[in-house]
């Protein structure tokens, strides 16, 4: 089953937590983890600018969990934690339903 994390924080350095997201990102790409993301949408809230919430996508909980162990993972989560204005909040979530798009 699917399994997405919503990662819901507050920054005032949204372009360097883009960088970061980003570096990391390519990084799982080039050294071919598997364990890494599928994919990765970030929002950010109307009422409240520096609010982000980052929508991250696994192929199923264990992937996610194997990530989460991950060395590398750790050190972009210290990283990330420097960037932020709070701690972050973090939402594990089973896929149900996904609907490809419109119509």
């Amino acid at each position: 089953m699917q399994f997405v994390q919503i990662i819901d924080f507050e920054t005032e350095r949204i372009e360097d937590v883009r960088k970061l997201l980003h570096d990391y990102d390519e990084r799982a790409r080039s050294e071919g983890r598997q364990t890494g993301p599928v994919s990765r949408l970030l929002l950010k809230d109307r009422a409240n600018p520096n609010r982000h919430l980052a929508v991250v996508g696994f192929d199923s909980h264990e992937t996610a969990m194997a990530n989460s162990r991950a060395p590398e993972t750790d050190a972009f989560a210290s990283h990330m934690a420097q960037l932020l204005t709070r701690p972050p909040v973090y939402i594990d979530c089973d896929v149900e339903e996904q609907d490809g798009g419109r119509g």
